[in-house]
This record gives structure tokens, C-alpha cells and sequence, in this order.
């Protein structure tokens, strides 16, 4: 217990990037507020993505492993969120980030060769993609060039996480194929947008797709689902997630062309980055948080406010992005960010309370 306390310092580095990264956020919808420095709304993505996504996940797999070297992986990358908050030279970020993603890969590589199994690969091409994307970035490519690779990160890395939980549906080795065809497909969609962007963006949307239907076919939250309390919760938070996965493949299929900026590009993105990723975030929550910090977050029924106000405000803002009538861009991103700040809040209030009676 007491050494899981000296990782709180790796989660208020992560922590500070998610806040920065929300702040900016809403600068760039057009909220008028002041920038903590000049490189910040641009960085949002990056902010998101490297500073606090990878160094919670580099966190989470730097317990797993517990050797200490392997910490370099949160602090290299919640370090380079630091960079980009407080101004610094954005090839900063970059050198620090792509350190913290090596790091990643050097942690899974270690996993794999103590357990070689399928789920591990799919993490460890997971962080692969994480670095491939800092270094095209860092060569100089627009961001929009960048974010299938990080995409690539998050969505593997979870993807690969399930399928770890899966083998207690004892799945065959056709399930097995298919999801082996699907991450294939979504790597190979990677790789042609290097040379071809639209054409990657089409492929990776039906890598997209494909693992989607694949986690809503074989994962184990449609057993826990049927179950009360925190397995129901978080068998939602899968569900819900996986559907909000397939929409992202469906426009990414369909408006490739459009993957630039605008609406429509908008949309290929929180789909997937708010819509998916921040479902698993809710649903992981009250499992990683204490094996991590050594913290207890007992369920409570008022999660459900946050889950429910996520995935409200991401269907009026995808549906705003594709023109239905919707709310404004301002106002349903705002109700994105409460969403998150929601969920930290309750996350704090369930600590400190214990669980319901």
C-alpha cells in the first residue's frame, strides 16, 4: 500500500494533461478562455492522447510488469504533457513522448516473452503505433495525418485488454481468426496511409468496424451484463462503447475523403476518442484505480449520470458534426467536458464515501 501512494505523482502528471487538455478543448470550440500557454489549443489532441492516456496506460502496465525501469514509460510521457502545458518547445513533447511510447514497447516485449500470447502482441503493436505517430508528427506530417496511429494506440491496446478477459468465454479458433483478421486489417490501413491517406482511412475504418462487431460478438460483458452493481455498470460501459467503435468505422468508411477538418472529420474522431475510448475509461475506472494507487472506488448508483450525460453529449455532437438538428458545437462539446468532470467527481465523492449500503 504504502508504495502504490508514490505512484499519485505519475497520476497528477496525467491528470494535469487530461485538465489542459479539456481547457483547450473548449478553446478551440470557441469559449472564450485563457490559454495556460501558447502551444496549448493546438496540443489538445496530443495533450489527450500522449500526456494523459499514455501515461495512465504506461502506468498500468509499469505495475503489471513491476520492475522500475519499466516507470520510465508514465514519467517520459506525463513529462512531455508537462512540456506542452507550460509552453515549452513542441519537439519537447515529442522527444519525451516517443521515449515514454519505447519504453511501453520495451515493457510489452518483456510480457511477451514471459507470456507469448495474442492479446500482448495486440497491445504491444498498440504502443508501436503510439511512437509510429509521435515520429510522424515529429517529422513534420499535419495532425490529422498523426491520429489514425494514435487511434491505433487506444483502440488495440483495449481491444488486446478484452481479449485478455475473453478467454473465459473459451473462444474457438475461428473467433480467434476473426479478431486477428480485424486488427490485421485496421494495421494494414496504418501502414497505406502513409503513401495513400485516403485509402488508409478506408481500410483502417473497416479494421474499425470489424474489431467492433467482433468485442460486441465475444466479450464477456454480455455474461456480467445480466449480473447487478458494478458488473452491470461496467458491462454497459463496454456495450455502449463497442457501438460508439463501429460508428467511427462507418464514417471513417464512408467520408475517407473528408479526413482533414471540418464537421465531418470532427466526427471520425470523437466518436471514437470520447464516444469509445472514454466508455472504457468509465468501466475500467473501479478496477484499475485500486490495483494501481491502492485505492478503493466502490460502485455507486450515481456513475450512471456520467455514463448516461457521455454518451448524450457525444450523439449530439456526432449528430451535429453530420448535420441533424442538434445542439451547437460549443454547447455539446461543453456537456463532453462536464461528462468527464463528472465522472472525476464522483470518482472522488465514491472514494471518500465507501460504498452504498
Amino acid at each position: 500500500m504504502a508504495f502504490a501512494h508514490r505512484r499519485m505523482p505519475f497520476m497528477v502528471l496525467g491528470a494535469l494533461s487530461l485538465l489542459a487538455a479539456l481547457w483547450a478543448g473548449l478553446i478551440r470550440l470557441g469559449w472564450a478562455l485563457p490559454p495556460f500557454a501558447a502551444t496549448e489549443p493546438p496540443n489538445h489532441g496530443p495533450l489527450m492522447v500522449s500526456g494523459f492516456l499514455g501515461t495512465v496506460i504506461g502506468l498500468e502496465r509499469a505495475v503489471a510488469l513491476r520492475r522500475r525501469w519499466a516507470y520510465g514509460a508514465p514519467l517520459l510521457a506525463g513529462l512531455g504533457g508537462l512540456a506542452w502545458v507550460i509552453g515549452l518547445s513542441v519537439h519537447v513533447g515529442h522527444a519525451l513522448t516517443a521515449a515514454g511510447s519505447a519504453f511501453l514497447i520495451a515493457i510489452f516485449v518483456t510480457l511477451y516473452r514471459q507470456h507469448p500470447t495474442v492479446y500482448l502482441a495486440a497491445m504491444g503493436l498498440g504502443a508501436v503505433s503510439w511512437l509510429g505517430g509521435t515520429l510522424v508528427w515529429h517529422g513534420g506530417a499535419p495532425l490529422h495525418r498523426v491520429v489514425p496511429w494514435w487511434i491505433g494506440f487506444l483502440v488495440l491496446t483495449i481491444a488486446g485488454e478484452r481479449l485478455e478477459l475473453s478467454r473465459l468465454m473459451r473462444l474457438g479458433a475461428w473467433s480467434r481468426a476473426g479478431f486477428l483478421a480485424a486488427g490485421g486489417v485496421f494495421v494494414l490501413g496504418l501502414l497505406a496511409d502513409l503513401s495513400a491517406p485516403e485509402l488508409g482511412v478506408r481500410l483502417g475504418g473497416i479494421g474499425l468496424l470489424a474489431l467492433a462487431v467482433w468485442l460486441l460478438r465475444n466479450d464477456i460483458a454480455w455474461r456480467t451484463l445480466r449480473q447487478s452493481g458494478l458488473p452491470r455498470y461496467m458491462a454497459l460501459s463496454m456495450l455502449s462503447g463497442y457501438v460508439w467503435l463501429g460508428v467511427g468505422g462507418l464514417l471513417w468508411l464512408g467520408f475517407a475523403g473528408r479526413f482533414i477538418a471540418g464537421p465531418f472529420y470532427d466526427a471520425m474522431l470523437h466518436s471514437i476518442f470520447l464516444g469509445f475510448v472514454f466508455s472504457m475509461i468509465f468501466g475500467h475506472a473501479p478496477i484499475i484505480l485500486p490495483s494501481v494507487l491502492g485505492v478503493a472506488l466502490p460502485f455507486r448508483r450515481a456513475f450512471y449520470a456520467h455514463w448516461a450525460l457521455l454518451h448524450l453529449s457525444v450523439l449530439a455532437r456526432v449528430g451535429g458534426d453530420l448535420g441533424l438538428p442538434m445542439l451547437a458545437p460549443a454547447w455539446s462539446g461543453l456537456a463532453n467536458v462536464l461528462a468527464i468532470v463528472l465522472f472525476l467527481v464522483n470518482s472522488a465523492r465514491a472514494v471518500r464515501l465507501g460504498p452504498e449500503a
